[in-house]
């Protein structure tokens, strides 16, 4: 399992753990809120009862640090049943039920506690009592705090607990990844040497019924068709290859990309002339190293000029360059069809096909020479416009040049870090 596919289970595991912690957490905070609704509900109704007892009986049944009675009488206040605190009896209330007669609530809020005051004419005078609420605030916040600290270590339970339960959860995830793996590693050696022989063959019989026009385009389209087959089963054997191995590039070691373009240059040079094309190959620097899979390096420049070609109209030139700069630098410029800039991303998704690809590709090419050059630690850019060709530029560490990031292991190694897509699908 690759980096990427990695990091999609642990995320998937992480999910699902976090969804259970958050809905038990929710659970918890529906069932403190629950009850702190009916202990406030319960203490104002409560508190309400004592000052209404208190006003009709002129005295509080509560404990008495906690309860006043007040008797307003001709713009006075008569006295309370114990010493009050600051602030209290309120004159305000006082007045204005001497003034209305209606009865009158207030709540007043100091030195931490809140005091009910109710006020309301009886007789000839107006009488206020007091309720100092303390306690009950006391009760409140034992009551939050005892709710926080279970839901928190509930969530915390959870989260544990769904991460444990996500290993199995997440289980056929990594098991499916695993078989897909597999699948495209084994259709791709099982299928190569049968489709190599067939490829084989059809240029043989091509060969010996060339003085038969007729006969020869058919067999030509054979041979095309087959080659086509071959080239998707390479990409998906060198992408399965890439993908297999999490600790490091398979099979690393110096690799000359010079020869490399030599190679290709000289190997589509033919097929070119055919056409009325040109390939020149310009490489000032020499031999220029970088430290990767050979074949799959290879593969890079027999792609760009596959692909070059596929756009080059006749009588159409293709340079390739291979230099060194502050890396070992590749670039493949072509005066073919050309692509419009907004889509210099999009060209190296998987499966995407150009406007002009017809039956030439079938949507891995591109895609997988940025896989390859990625994980050879490099990068690849596309610039172009429609109708001037399109250059194609590829950068890679160049063994004896420092690694921008030293503190890396393999400079050339980076995997792309995007989620591994399903190859079989068309």
């Amino acid at each position: 399992m690759n980096v990427s596919e990695a990091d999609l289970v642990r995320r998937a595991r992480l999910r699902l753990g976090l969804g259970v912690g958050l809905a038990i957490t929710a659970l918890l905070a529906l069932a403190g809120g629950i009850s702190y609704a009916v202990l406030v509900r319960g203490q104002e109704a409560t508190i309400q009862r004592e000052l209404a007892w208190g006003a009709a009986n002129g005295t509080v049944p509560g404990p008495p640090a906690c309860s006043w009675v007040f008797w307003y009488e001709r713009g006075a206040f008569l006295g309370a049943n114990t010493p009050p605190p600051p602030g209290l009896p309120v004159r305000a209330d006082a007045e204005l039920v001497a003034a209305t007669g209606r009865p009158h609530d207030s709540r007043l809020t100091r030195d931490g506690t809140r005091y009910y005051v109710h006020t309301e004419r009886q007789g000839d005078r107006v009488v206020q009592v007091v309720f100092d609420a303390r306690f009950q605030l006391a009760d409140r916040r034992h009551l939050l705090f005892a709710f926080t600290l279970a839901a928190l270590v509930g969530l915390l339970a959870a989260v544990v607990t769904g991460v444990l339960v996500g290993r199995h959860a997440v289980a056929p995830l990594v098991e499916a990844l695993a078989r897909q793996r597999r699948f495209v590693a084994d259709a791709s050696h099982e299928l190569r040497t049968p489709i190599a022989q067939v490829h084989t063959r059809a240029q043989l019989l091509a060969r010996r019924v060339a003085a038969r026009p007729p006969d020869t385009r058919d067999l030509v389209r054979l041979v095309a068709s087959t080659r086509r087959l071959g080239e998707i089963v390479d990409e998906l054997l060198l992408s399965a290859r890439l993908s297999a191995a999490p600790d490091g590039l398979p099979a690393v070691g110096p690799v000359d990309l010079t020869a490399l373009a030599t190679d290709a240059v000289a190997a589509e040079s033919d097929l070119a002339a055919e056409q009325g094309q040109t390939i020149t190959l310009a490489t000032p620097g020499g031999p220029l190293l970088v430290a990767g899979i050979e074949s799959a390096l290879r593969r890079v420049f027999s792609e760009l000029l596959a692909n070059a070609l596929a756009h080059l109209p006749a009588g159409g030139r293709i340079a390739v360059t291979v230099r060194r700069t502050d890396a070992a630098e590749v670039v493949v410029q072509d005066t073919g069809a050309g692509f419009d800039q907004a889509d210099a991303e999009r060209i190296f998704d998987r499966f995407h096909r150009g406007a002009d690809a017809g039956e030439r590709r079938h949507g891995l090419g591109l895609a997988l020479i940025r896989e390859v050059v990625t994980s050879h630690g490099g990068s690849i850019t596309a610039s172009g416009a429609p109708g001037h060709g399109a250059t194609f530029t590829v950068r890679l560490p160049a063994l004896g040049v420092a690694p921008r990031h030293p503190w890396r292991r393999h400079p050339w190694r980076r995997h792309h870090r995007t989620e591994t897509p399903v190859l079989w699908r068309a």
